[in-house]
């Protein structure tokens, strides 16, 4: 039922479009249409297995969801960003199945730091209920929001979460600049379908080749509203992607746009829409440089790996046992997600001078944004 309702509600917003429904338009409405977006709806999404006979598994693991390594690692950045900044609540961005706010909160706790109040924002009311449940125990501490208030402060968190805003698609054919948009074909099904456009990537693409790639002015937005109502505190934004000069490298001819469905990853998002993930890389360069224009500070940009280094990962996993420890080697190791997963630190400037993250302390790679 739920894929053929998606559907439906997407041929009926191609049709008011005029026939051409830019592709980000329909990455939100595929992901986040009320009741129906993969984000929105109840299939499962999060966790080690793929489904089973009655779809009961997950589709993709986040690092959380790997081992509470992880999370209790960054609880530890968290504590310094929360003294540092002069502030006492946490706001965690699409808390998926809530895993991450409890091991933080596990975390803070364990270091006896005081937290008022750990606020989820997330639009998503069937992953609120599995966020309560999984966050009874740290109920009292717990507040969800669907929308940012005019004002906040406190430290900010978000994993896998830039990666899920819809992206624009710009396609180079024969030399020529291209939005690439869905439209229905001739049996009422989903096509693509390009049109000119004065839209470019960031950076020149070198060569004539045929070039697909992503721009993210979502992304952007969504920092820049941050930077206009938050007033004090730290945030830590994890998710794979690269530089800009990387992201937008000639080789990079096919773009980064994917899809996860039962651990296994395809590049069609107009097929089995609401049953599956669709992503693409961040540009780190442009979210960079969107947060200091709009009066944010960068505190500091590395890889996963040593940021979960730095902040004393090894120190935990010694006193874990076996199992945890094997998988801690996923969330370090360069061929795993150590090296594909980015650290960016932002903060208002009143609270950027007199500390440096522990996460940057070594290996910052903010020269190369």
């Amino acid at each position: 039922m739920l894929p053929g309702a998606l559907l439906k509600r997407a041929i009926e917003a191609i049709r008011a479009s005029g026939g051409w429904l830019p592709f980000d338009r329909f990455m939100a409405l595929a992901l986040y249409e009320p009741g129906l977006g993969y984000y929105a709806n109840a299939s499962p999404k999060f966790g080690h297995l793929p489904g089973g006979p009655e779809g009961s598994g997950s589709d993709f693991v986040t690092a959380p969801e790997l081992t509470p390594l992880f999370g209790h690692t960054l609880a530890r950045q968290v504590a310094q960003a929360l003294q540092a900044t002069g502030t006492d609540e946490v706001w965690e961005f699409g808390a998926g199945s809530g895993v991450l706010a409890r091991q933080v909160m596990e975390g803070l706790d364990a270091l006896s730091v005081p937290l008022r109040r750990y606020t989820i924002v997330d639009l998503s009311g069937d992953l609120r209920e599995r966020q309560r449940a999984t966050l009874r125990a740290h109920e009292a501490r717990v507040t969800w929001a669907d929308r940012l208030p005019e004002q906040l402060s406190g430290v900010l968190l978000g994993n896998e979460v830039l990666d899920a805003m819809p992206v624009q698609l710009l396609v180079r054919l024969a030399g020529q600049w291209h939005e690439r948009g869905v439209v229905l074909d001739a049996a009422g099904g989903l096509a693509w379908a390009d049109r000119p456009t004065e839209l470019r990537p960031p950076l020149e693409v070198d060569g004539s080749h045929d070039y697909l790639t992503e721009i993210h002015p979502q992304a952007e937005a969504f920092v820049c509203t941050l930077a206009e109502r938050w007033q004090r505190g730290a945030a830590f934004f994890i998710d794979y992607g690269f530089p800009e000069t990387e992201y937008y490298h000639p080789q990079r001819h096919m773009g980064t746009l994917t899809c996860h469905r039962a651990h296994r990853r395809d590049d069609d998002p107009l097929a089995d829409l609401g049953l599956k993930d669709i992503t693409a890389h961040v540009n780190f360069t442009g979210i960079a440089l969107t947060a200091q224009e709009a009066g944010l500070s960068v505190l500091g940009y590395t890889s996963q790996g040593r940021f979960l280094l730095n902040a004393g990962l090894l120190d935990l996993a010694s006193q874990a046992g076996t199992r945890e420890n094997a998988l801690m080697q996923k969330l370090v190791n360069e061929h795993e997600m150590g090296e594909l997963f980015k650290v960016l630190c932002l903060a208002p400037e009143a609270c950027a001078a007199g500390w440096t993250p522990l996460g940057f302390a070594s290996g910052d790679r903010t020269h190369r944004l």
